[in-house]
């Protein structure tokens, strides 16, 4: 129970719906538990009819109107105790649909507010989980597992009460059986949560491959690997029908253990509930209506062993959930005051580990970029280049030194200030499934949305012509991830989404590598312009797009090699200019 303590705040939030529900459940109990006293009274009235005159057909019309008197008397306890459980039900199962919204958005919120390299280390399938499968077992525990609960201490005492009065001894013997039911409901339902729990996690497995295949299925079908990718999921498939059929097979065993024990309840209670009739300790009466009673304590005693387990699975996912709400995200804003941003940037003796891989990016870096000036970084695969840019957009931070801009350190500085000032193309595209028109104005608020705005930076992408090609034009619907375009073109959009924000600081890493040499002078003479008054940084690994920077910066291993400009770097004839003749002969060599 102790994970599910974080849950006690939403009972709080919905304490009236709860309260209003403890309300209906009592009150529908005591229609229920006065419906067999109806019965009772029928049973001994009729009798008495019957056994008190001569019979005849007057005897027989007496006691039918007697029988149709009591019938109706129980029809309306009976729908009276419907009306209340009607009641209950709209009051804790819909509080409990509130909790699994408000949970279901926490999770989320939690999700976009986690960092980087949690991202890195936790499976996209498991995440997904999380907050489907894991929120429905809670749901489960808030909604039927709080209502059965409250419903069997209130059933159990209203009942224990009337049966009591009754007969003691009568009382003892019909209830025997009912704990044993208990106890073995609750060994039953034990191992219930324990095959659950594997399937949960063989559940978690198959959500995770199902959607790895998915976004990687151009790749599959390149390299034929349908039948490699359909064997796996087949194995991890037949481990999940086992678990599944285990599962079965345990809970299988639960209702025949409730008809058994209950079974015996209901024997024992016309066996020796005659035997007291004969004795004259008990009336007629008194046996159909502990035949009713133990069968109305039938459920209540069956869900202990049933709640027990709605609890146990309840509590391991609250646990599975709890990992990730009491994560701490390694990226905290740590001022909440919003400051314009300038966008003078200094990287002062810079060093960075990756805390997932222990691999060291960078060390100890010193670079500095005017407000307003380019900087270009080119280096080899692995060099540090996109680390730089993760932590000047703060997706990271660094373990040594320091990044400024403004002359504040970057972790002193408002958070979403910051990234709403930066406009950001990452090596890896990312396209939502949604319109292009969309796609490009996903960083503007709803209140900057423009169609000129939008027209343009396509234009200045050099993406324009070609989103007009498509029948729906800037409405065209892109598929997942924008499978449904060329690289270049979605380099291109993501450019454009990049710089209609018109933001103080431009970061470009690797963005034109799937576009053709011809295009990427198009889009550079743009940016040209659109860069002007902008700290801009441009990462690439082709001379072309960084030769007319302000400084040029060379990584080689994490360091800073060399740094100057285009030409300064060519009379050095080192590392640049390595690159650059390497670059001219695979030119001469395509041309």
């Amino acid at each position: 129970m102790k994970a599910l303590a974080g849950l006690n705040k939403y009972l709080i939030k919905y304490k009236w719906l709860l309260l209003l529900g403890i309300l209906f459940i009592i009150i529908s109990n005591l229609f229920g538990v006065y419906a067999p006293k109806v019965v009772r009274d029928a049973f001994n009235d009729i009798a008495e009819t019957i056994n008190s005159v001569t019979v005849s057909d007057e005897t027989y019309h007496t006691a039918i109107k007697q029988a149709l008197i009591y019938a109706g008397i129980y029809m309306m306890y009976a729908l009276l105790k419907g009306l209340f459980l009607f009641f209950t039900r709209q009051t804790i199962i819909v509080m409990s649909r509130y909790i699994e919204f408000d949970l279901k958005n926490e999770i989320y919120h939690k999700y976009q507010q986690l960092s980087q390299s949690f991202y890195r280390i936790n499976n996209t399938g498991d995440l997904m989980n999380r907050i489907s499968e894991d929120v429905s077992m809670v749901r489960m525990y808030l909604g039927p597992g709080i209502m059965y609960t409250i419903n069997l201490a209130v059933v159990f005492i209203m009942v224990i009460i009337r049966m009591l009065l009754i007969n003691a001894e009568l009382t003892l013997y019909v209830l025997t059986p009912l704990p044993i039911m208990s106890v073995l409901i609750y060994y039953i339902s034990k191992k219930i949560n324990a095959k659950s729990h594997q399937k949960q996690q063989q559940q978690s497995l198959l959500t995770g491959i199902a959607q790895e295949t998915f976004s990687g299925i151009r790749i599959i079908k390149a390299y034929a690997k349908e039948n490699s990718v359909q064997r796996k999921f087949e194995k991890e498939s037949q481990t999940y029908r086992k678990h599944v059929l285990d599962l079965v097979k345990i809970d299988a065993l639960f209702m025949p253990v409730i008809v058994l024990l209950v079974g015996l309840s209901t024997i024992l209670a016309i066996y020796i509930g005659g035997l007291k009739v004969y004795e004259g300790s008990i009336e007629i009466g008194n046996i159909p209506e502990f035949v009713i009673y133990v069968n109305m304590l039938t459920w209540p005693f069956a869900s202990v062993g049933w709640v027990t387990s709605i609890i146990q699975r309840a509590a391991a996912s609250q646990e599975r959930i709890n990992e990730f709400l009491n994560t701490v995200p390694d990226i905290q804003n740590n001022n909440p005051v919003a400051e314009p941003i300038k966008g003078e940037i200094t990287l002062q003796n810079v060093s960075f580990t990756y805390p997932e891989s222990g691999i060291t990016a960078l060390k100890n870096i010193n670079i500095h970029i005017p407000q307003g000036q380019t900087l270009a970084i080119v280096g080899k695969t692995g060099s540090g280049k996109s680390t730089l840019a993760a932590l000047i957009t703060r997706l990271y931070d660094v373990c040594e030194g320091a990044v400024i801009i403004d002359g504040k350190d970057i972790r002193n500085i408002n958070l979403d200030v910051l990234r709403s000032n930066i406009g950001y193309v990452p090596q890896e595209v990312f396209l939502f499934s949604d319109t292009i028109k969309s796609n490009i104005s996903f960083g503007l608020k709803q209140h900057n949305l423009n169609e000129e705005k939008i027209i343009q930076a396509a234009k200045d992408a050099d993406i324009y012509d070609n989103i007009m090609q498509f029948e729906q034009g800037m409405n065209t619907i892109i598929g997942e991830r924008g499978v449904t375009l060329s690289g270049g073109q979605k380099q291109r959009i993501s450019i454009a989404r990049a710089i209609i924000r018109e933001p103080a600081i431009l970061v470009f890493d690797d963005c034109l590598s799937a576009v053709d040499t011809e295009t990427e002078d198009k889009i550079l003479k743009n940016l040209q312009r659109i860069m002007q008054g902008k700290t801009t940084l441009i990462i690439s690994h082709r001379i072309s797009s960084v030769k007319n920077a302000d400084s040029i910066v060379v990584l080689h291993k994490g360091q800073v090699v060399e740094q100057g400009s285009h030409q300064e770097l060519l009379d050095k004839k080192g590392f640049y200019f390595d690159l650059y003749q390497k670059q001219l002969l695979e030119e001469e060599k395509i041309n």
